[in-house]
């Protein structure tokens, strides 16, 4: 049974969730997870979704303001023996709602070249490409998109 659990930063399955994001995003990226890890810093946020089976976490995702009118997608991940169980896209689709809720039209967010399964679920949840935005303009793994929620 899938539980989505609305949250904030300070939840320590938050905590463990991301830094079992950050090792995967490490063995993907190397030594280039040195430009990114300053954008995924994560301080007080009060829109955090995390989802259980079972009663135990196994992935996360949140959002953050980014203008009046987007809210920024961030630190989607699902352990890798959870995936393919719609997991992703149950977190994505919660995000969206409460992003919508709190006055948000757009979401927005960024994934790199190599998360192959970020890319097919953006995708696959009617995410459309558009011109890398703050910190993701010059780099080339970067891939940005948005959705009109």
């Amino acid at each position: 049974m899938i539980n989505l659990k609305r949250t904030t930063s300070d939840d320590p399955d938050f905590a463990m969730l991301t830094g079992e994001l950050d090792t995967e995003l490490y063995e993907r990226y190397q030594e280039l997870m040195k430009v990114y890890d300053p954008h995924n810093v994560i301080e007080k946020i009060d829109t955090v979704v995390i989802a259980a089976v079972d009663g135990k976490p196994v992935g996360c995702g949140c959002f953050k303001r980014f203008n009046d009118d987007a809210a920024e997608i961030k630190r989607m991940f699902v352990r890798k023996n959870c995936r393919g169980q719609g997991l992703s896209g149950a977190i994505l689709s919660e995000l969206e709602t409460w992003a919508a809720e709190k006055g948000f039209i757009i979401a927005i967010l960024e994934t790199g070249d190599k998360n192959l399964e970020a890319l097919g679920l953006y995708q696959k949840s009617g995410y459309r490409p558009m011109p890398n935005y703050g910190p993701y303009v010059n780099l080339a793994s970067s891939f940005c998109f948005r959705k009109r929620l």
